[in-house]
């Protein structure tokens, strides 16, 4: 087996409030892609990565604008020359999934205007989490889309690392998240946003009004006390990666949240450290590159897990364009 070497005008989903012990309309969770449910209206013009900033060119390689019928749908990461990963909602339900409707874009940086370090590919092949039911449970949100040909990787267009089994993402771990989210203007340019981790057991306590759990197979991020910075509408699908040595680690995909940025309610992400062995059963080929993260920061024990192998392979350095 060989790895990749990694380096370094919608609305929001809305989740029904009564299956979830929910009372009004404030109160609604919702997934991060952009697409409305039959019948929804818009909410909100400007919906987008909260709090952050427009990211440098080529600081994050990975990410990947996932279109449906030439719409910016939802984000998604590369982690191989054939694979990107991204949310199973955003992948699931009333979308017609035939290939041709779906076309991925990499190494782009604005959602109109010129990109000149762009490539895009069709998508060949959708698979989505068995477990995962979008209107019933949250748990395992996570699909792998195959591209219709390899991409060559270039200073624009890299994989990104995941975590592995065993990988520590401790309270308070500095983590980034990367999107377009809703674009409100022509030339919308890819956001960048510094979020820390949130332990299991204050995001749980966080959701605990919503009747939801915050499971083993989520991570959360976010200001817990005075929010601000978020993932938002539209952003479902992409990354949240954190820094190890020269090596940039995805440890969570985002998922879900109530409202954007809200304070004591931090977005929740699917920890992708939990899926090793689905993502790598479904892979033939190239592996993606998988990194054991161990966080510095303090860990919560409600997200601590075992052991597993350090490192899978050799991690070159990883533009990120700041650091």
């Amino acid at each position: 087996t060989t790895f990749t070497s990694c380096c370094c005008f919608f609305s929001r989903v809305l989740l029904k409030a009564s299956g979830f012990g929910l009372t009004n309309q404030s109160q609604f969770i919702h997934f991060k892609n952009v697409f409305l449910l039959p019948g929804r209206q818009p909410a909100s013009l400007n919906a987008r990565v909260v709090g952050g900033n427009d990211a440098p060119d080529g600081a994050w390689p990975w990410q990947v604008s996932l279109q449906w019928r030439g719409r910016p749908f939802c984000g998604a990461s590369l982690i191989s020359r054939d694979w990107v990963l991204t949310a199973a909602h955003c992948v699931t339900g009333f979308l017609d999934l035939t290939a041709e409707n779906w076309v991925v874009y990499l190494g782009r940086m604005r959602q109109k205007g010129s990109n000149t370090n762009e490539v895009s590919r069709k998508i060949c092949r959708v698979v989505r989490h068995p477990g995962h039911n979008s209107f019933a449970a949250l748990e395992h949100d996570i699909a792998l889309l195959r591209l219709s040909s390899p991409v060559t990787f270039t200073d624009y267009i890299q994989p990104v690392c995941l975590a592995a089994e065993g990988s520590r993402f401790g309270a308070g771990t500095p983590s980034w998240v990367t999107g377009w989210g809703r674009i409100n203007y022509m030339g919308e340019s890819l956001q960048e946003v510094e979020v820390p981790v949130v332990g299991g057991a204050e995001c749980q306590l966080a959701y605990n009004e919503t009747g939801l759990s915050i499971t083993e197979n989520m991570i959360c991020a976010g200001l817990l006390t005075t929010g601000g910075k978020d993932s938002c509408q539209g952003d479902s699908g992409g990354p949240m990666v954190s820094r190890q040595g020269t090596a940039w680690v995805q440890s969570g995909i985002v998922s879900f949240g109530k409202g954007c940025a809200e304070p004591y309610f931090p977005g929740v992400y699917t920890r992708v450290s939990q899926y090793q062995k689905w993502i790598s059963s479904h892979i033939t080929g190239q592996q993606p590159g998988f990194v054991k993260f161990n966080s510095t920061e303090p860990v919560d024990p409600a997200t601590t897990v075992t052991d597993a192998p350090t490192m899978l392979f050799p991690v070159p350095h990883a533009r990120r364009g700041k650091w």
